[in-house]
């Protein structure tokens, strides 16, 4: 055998090992959301109202921070107070906005009591904005339950009293969910969704119910649903302060102190239109996806890993026909790719996002590894951004 055919020989076996190994991830990742899947169950639409004639139900205060949010928190308050659950609030924080969000707030808090304008004060060293403004609007709440969300988000009418009973079901401290995420441009339909694919492809929902422990949680900022006991306890926005990503944070914090943390599917209960076009989407997930991982190592990780099992089967399987890469590896690859298609199609159909993102997953999967690189380096070099402030990894901002 001369060394030519000697070289193509082990550059053949390199590849088909590294498309077996890919493979076996993308099988990973499809029985890990067909699992998740089972677990991540919808709350009964038929929830009992508030009992009529005896003690009241609790009270729920609807936390929104907002700065510069003219064109979203009129719609967002409007559904908070349509709610069929008589006894609920809107607090709002008005984080120094320059638009007319402060008169919008005045002129709702004007009409209706249950509309509370939160004090605003000066952003403190160390915090993070949202963060400063979430634990400032909890100050001026009044409820029972504390739901933590944006105001770009909003209410199907029947969403408190749902989410009520599933914190009831579930006997959890906390409950988050995932809204509806509507898209636009090709860009947000891209990446949005990918938030989906982490979440079901990495995280074992049934280790989750049967452990505390907070390595084992998540939420999603957009919707989280704590009882007043238990942010009390937890010491509130305070414990992450310099923080920009308290999905994460508060479950874990939740479960660190003991209590109980759970998922549900909301869907139905809310939607949220996050960014628009490819500059804002990039952005808002560069804020915090390195953060959400947490170490260099899990990035590392999941890049070599996502290469593996979904973007180098894609590649391949188009060489391969062209014949420019051994049949060999063909099988791996075609198997993965179809992995990787019913994956997708089953969270298209669950989550609502069109089927025929299934066939962009690869470039998807690589847009997504950009963002998280583009995030560690910003969390590294201190330019992580929320709302026109500017923030270092130790939270400390600059205009």
């Amino acid at each position: 055998m001369g060394d030519g055919t000697r070289e193509m020989v082990v550059l053949t076996s390199v590849w088909l090992w590294l498309l077996l190994i890919g493979l076996a991830g993308a099988l990973v990742t499809l029985v890990m959301t067909w699992v998740n899947l089972g677990v991540y169950r919808r709350s009964r639409a038929d929830a009992p109202p508030a009992p009529e004639g005896g003690p009241p139900g609790p009270k729920v205060s609807v936390c929104i921070p907002a700065r510069n949010e003219e064109a979203n928190v009129e719609a967002a308050i409007r559904s908070v107070l349509a709610q069929d659950w008589a006894r609920v609030e809107a607090v709002v924080y008005d984080d120094h906005s320059t638009d007319a969000t402060p008169r919008i707030l005045a002129r709702l808090a004007a009409e209706d009591p249950r509309v509370v304008r939160a004090e605003t004060r000066a952003l403190e060293p160390g915090w993070i904005g949202k963060q400063w403004a979430c634990q400032q609007a909890a100050r001026a709440a009044t409820g029972d339950w504390l739901l933590f969300t944006d105001a770009d988000v909003r209410f199907a009418p029947d969403c408190v009293r749902r989410t009520l009973d599933e914190a009831r079901r579930l006997d959890a401290d906390l409950v988050s969910t995932f809204p509806r995420q509507i898209t636009g441009s090709l860009s947000e339909r891209l990446i949005i969704p990918m938030i989906f694919f982490i979440l079901f492809s990495y995280l074992p929902m049934p280790r989750m119910r049967r452990t505390r422990l907070p390595a084992a949680s998540a939420g999603c900022g957009q919707f989280l649903f704590i009882s007043r006991s238990a942010y009390e306890a937890i010491g509130g926005h305070a414990a992450w302060k310099e923080s920009m990503h308290d999905g994460i944070r508060m479950p874990r914090a939740v479960r660190a102190a003991g209590r109980k943390s759970d998922l549900f599917d909301g869907t139905d209960l809310c939607e949220c239109r996050m960014y628009r076009g490819l500059v804002q989407t990039w952005r808002g997930f560069a804020k915090n996806a390195y953060e959400g991982l947490g170490s260099v190592g899990l990035l590392v990780f999941l890049t070599v890993a996502h290469a593996a099992g979904h973007v180098l089967p894609w590649v391949y399987l188009p060489l391969a026909w062209a014949g420019l890469a051994d049949a060999d590896g063909v099988g791996p690859a075609a198997c993965a790719v179809a992995a990787n298609l019913v994956q997708r199609l089953m969270l298209s159909r669950r989550f609502g996002h069109p089927a025929w993102l299934a066939l962009l997953h690869p470039l998807a999967v690589l847009m997504m590894t950009a963002i998280q690189w583009h995030s560690y380096i910003l969390y590294k070099t201190g330019r992580r951004t929320w709302r026109q402030r500017t923030f270092d990894a130790l939270g400390r901002a600059s205009a």
